[in-house]
């Protein structure tokens, strides 16, 4: 029973450690590639539509100091496996 225990607990560990994260192309434009990068984060929590801060295309071009944007990606991080 202790065996059964034990493996359970390392199983339920495992699960709450697991993630996953994705990397999607969400819009390109004629525009040349450059070489500078801009970034911009929100956290939500549970699927819900709350998040902590501005992640906007706008926010992530202004804090690359980008004026003409050439492409998008999103990167998506989930814990426990939630959405992926």
């Amino acid at each position: 029973m202790r065996k059964v225990k034990s493996i359970l607990a390392f199983l339920a560990v495992a699960v709450m450690m697991s993630s996953c994260a994705l990397t999607l192309p969400v819009n390109a434009t004629s525009n040349a590639v450059g070489n500078k990068v801009g970034t911009a984060k929100a956290t939500g929590y549970l699927g819900i539509l709350f998040f902590n801060a501005d992640a906007s295309i706008r926010t992530a071009a202004k804090n690359g100091g980008i004026t003409k944007i050439s492409t998008v990606d999103i990167k998506q991080t989930s814990l426990l496996n939630v959405n992926c």
